[in-house]
């Protein structure tokens, strides 16, 4: 039970490079360095505060009338 040496990874190696070609890996490895350039990126920007958003017209409330039911459910049961 051998562990896998080197001419192992030069033969899984070989078959990779039969079956997608040399170009394909290698636009395949920019993609993925340009996804890291863009996650650093986007890490170093988020570092920096953004201003709280102010709402553009004021928050208004639903003020609750004691007695009348909220919901479908409460009219079903009579309470008391």
């Amino acid at each position: 039970m051998g562990g896998a040496s080197i001419w192992h990874w030069i033969v899984v190696g070989l078959i990779v490079v039969l079956l997608f070609g040399r170009g394909k890996i290698s636009d395949m490895m920019g993609d993925v360095a340009k996804g890291i350039k863009a996650f650093k990126k986007g890490m170093s920007e988020d570092d920096t505060p953004a201003k709280p958003v102010e709402p553009v017209e004021p928050v208004r409330n639903i003020d609750h009338q004691v007695g009348t039911p909220t919901n479908a459910a409460t009219t079903d049961h009579k309470v008391g």
